[in-house]
């Protein structure tokens, strides 16, 4: 079942982000930034009540959101439950008005499945950068910057 992420599921929102972030495959998440930001996030629950998955969109300015955190768990992986994740991102961000959603991925392959095409991270608007600061890679990102037009 897919649904916005309630105050009971930060905890194991972090849990599935850090996995992925101690691989160097994501930022990690406190739990202040997942409690603060806890409306952004949905979540997919297995109906034994364990998250699946986890995805968040983030609204950067008047015309732009950022898809983040987007993570499954292993044995749900090659599901559809990312693809339903960030399909719900997009679906939410149109019903905002939104006009663009991107993301920083180091799965390209993924995105583009889902419309996003690869642009050069320098058309991104610096207020993009503000959680690039905290990255160890910062600042020679080598994630790919992908844009979905709406």
């Amino acid at each position: 079942m897919l649904r916005k992420a309630q105050i009971g599921d930060v905890k194991e929102i972090q849990k599935l982000l850090t996995t992925y972030a101690s691989k160097g495959d994501m930022l990690s998440r406190s739990l202040s930034e997942l409690y603060e930001s806890v409306r952004d996030f949905y979540v997919e629950v297995a109906d034994d009540g364990r998250i699946l998955g986890a995805s968040a969109l983030h609204i950067v300015w008047d015309d732009l959101a950022e898809v983040r955190s987007v993570a499954v768990v292993e044995d749900a992986g090659r599901k559809g439950v990312g693809s339903a994740l960030v399909n719900a991102c997009i679906a939410e961000a149109r019903e905002l008005g939104l006009k663009r959603i991107f993301c920083l991925t180091y799965k390209p392959v993924f995105f583009g499945t889902l419309g996003f095409v690869l642009v050069d991270k320098s058309t991104l608007p610096h207020k993009v950068w503000g959680d690039c600061i905290k990255c160890p890679k910062f600042p020679d990102c080598d994630e790919n910057a992908m844009i979905l037009d709406l």
